[in-house]
C-alpha cells in the first residue's frame, strides 16, 4: 500500500487524489462488510469478496448493511408508530388539561412519548417477525421480510431487540412506581403474547387494543401518579378504535392466512365485516364521549374530537373496500395519520382553552347573552 502511494507522487495531482480514494477503500471495505455472525447473514449484494469484478460502491455497502434492519424495524411505516403514540398523547393532553401542567413540560412529555411510542413499534415488530417467520413466508405481503426471508438470522434479531429493550428501560428509569409496573407490563406480558394470540383465537385484535393502548394509563401516571376512571373510559374508546383498524388492516392477508392458518378478526366477521366495524367506531365515540364528561372537557373537544371523528369514521367506513388490499393499507394509514390528529386537535384545543383561560371568559359571554334575552 506504502509503495503504491509513493508511486503516485509520479502522477497529476487529480490522478494521485482519485486512485488514492480508491486504494483506501478497497483497504477498509472489507473492515466495513464483515458483520458478526449473530447480527444475522448478509444479503447477496453486499457480500463482496476480493475477486468481485464489480463491488459497490462504499456508501451503497452501507446502505445495503443496514437496510435489512431498517426494514425489520418498520421505521419507514410510520403509521405504526403514530397508532402507539396517540393514545398516549391525547391520555396526556387529557391529564395536561386536569392537573394544569405548564405547556413546557407537557410538550417535554410528548416529545419523550413519541421517543417510546416509536421504539416500542419497533419492539413490537421484530418480535413479531421472529415468532411469525414461518407464517410470513407463506404470504404474499410479508414473504420478504428480512427475518422470513434470511436477511437477518433469528439470534441477531433476538439481540437487535434487546437492545431496543434496553433504551426503553432506560427512557422509564426515573418514572414512579405505579408509571413503571404500567410499564413493565406493557413491554413484557402484553406485547410479547400478542403474536401468539392469532395462533390460538379469532380475537388477536382484542389482545393487540389492550398492549397498543396502555399508554392511556402510563400518561395519567406519570403526571397524577393515579388512574381515574376517565382514563378506563378512554381506553375503552382506543381499544375499539384499535379492533377497528387492525381488522381493516388485517384484511389486505385474509387468503393467505386461510392457507397459513393465522386467525383474526377481518376472517371471523366474514361478510358482516362493515356492520361489525360500525358497531366498533360506535363504541370508540361513545368511549371519547365518557371520557369527555367524566374529565368535565368543553366545547373545542366535542366539537373536533367527538364530532369530527365520527364523521370521519363514517366516510372511512364508506370508502374503504375490505376486498381491496390496496384500499384496506390506505385506511390503516389514514387512522395512523388523519383520524389521530383530528381527535388529539380537539384534546389539545381544549387544553389550550382552558389554560389560557378562555373557557371562563366564553361562559360570562354566553351567560351575559342568555341574560339579555330574558
Amino acid at each position: 500500500m506504502i509503495s503504491q502511494i509513493l508511486l503516485l507522487l509520479d502522477e497529476p495531482q487529480t490522478n494521485q487524489v482519485s486512485r488514492l480514494i480508491g486504494e483506501i477503500g478497497e483497504l477498509i471495505k472489507p473492515v466495513v462488510l464483515v458483520v458478526p455472525a449473530q447480527f444475522g447473514s448478509m444479503s447477496n449484494s453486499v457480500q463482496a469478496t476480493p475477486s468481485s469484478p464489480k463491488p459497490l460502491p462504499f456508501t451503497q455497502s452501507i446502505v445495503a448493511t443496514l437496510e435489512p434492519w431498517v426494514n425489520l424495524t418498520r421505521v419507514s411505516r410510520f403509521a405504526g408508530t403514530m397508532l402507539v403514540f396517540w393514545p398516549y398523547a391525547w391520555a396526556l393532553t387529557m391529564t395536561a388539561r386536569t392537573a394544569n401542567v405548564p405547556l413546557s413540560r407537557f410538550f417535554y412529555l410528548l416529545f419523550w412519548g413519541f421517543i417510546g411510542a416509536s421504539l416500542s413499534h419497533s419492539v413490537g415488530c421484530v418480535w413479531n417477525d421472529i415468532l411469525d417467520r414461518n407464517f410470513d413466508r407463506q404470504v404474499e405481503r410479508t414473504k420478504k421480510r428480512p427475518i422470513a426471508s434470511g436477511q437477518i438470522s433469528v439470534r441477531g434479531a433476538v439481540a437487535f431487540l434487546w437492545g431496543h429493550l434496553a433504551i426503553m428501560l432506560w427512557i422509564i428509569r426515573d418514572v414512579n412506581d405505579l408509571a413503571w409496573k404500567i410499564a413493565l407490563l406493557t413491554m413484557f406480558p402484553l406485547a410479547g403474547l400478542y403474536p401468539l394470540m392469532k395462533r390460538i383465537t379469532y380475537w388477536p385484535q382484542a389482545w393487540l387494543g389492550i398492549s397498543m393502548n396502555a399508554g392511556v394509563f402510563m400518561a395519567w401516571a406519570f403526571l397524577t401518579r393515579s388512574v381515574p376512571t376517565s382514563a378506563f373510559a378512554l381506553f375503552g374508546g382506543t381499544w375499539a378504535w384499535t379492533i377497528w383498524y387492525d381488522t381493516i388492516y388485517a384484511c389486505q392477508d385474509k387468503k393467505d392466512d386461510v392457507k397459513a392458518g393465522v386467525k383474526s378478526t377481518a376472517l371471523l366477521f366474514g361478510n358482516s365485516i362493515k356492520l361489525v366495524l360500525a358497531l366498533f367506531a360506535t363504541m370508540m365515540m361513545s368511549g371519547l364521549i365518557l371520557a369527555g364528561i367524566l374529565n368535565n372537557h368543553q366545547l373545542p373537544y366535542f366539537v373536533l374530537s367527538v364530532g369530527g371523528g365520527s364523521v370521519y369514521l363514517v366516510a372511512q367506513l364508506y370508502a374503504v373496500d375490505t376486498d381491496s388490499p390496496k384500499s384496506c393499507w390506505a385506511a390503516f394509514h389514514r387512522n395512523g395519520f388523519n383520524l389521530g390528529a383530528l381527535i388529539w386537535s380537539g384534546f389539545f384545543a381544549d387544553y389550550i382553552w382552558s389554560v389560557k383561560g378562555f373557557q371562563p371568559a366564553f361562559s360570562d359571554f354566553a351567560g351575559g347573552l342568555m341574560l339579555k334575552g330574558s
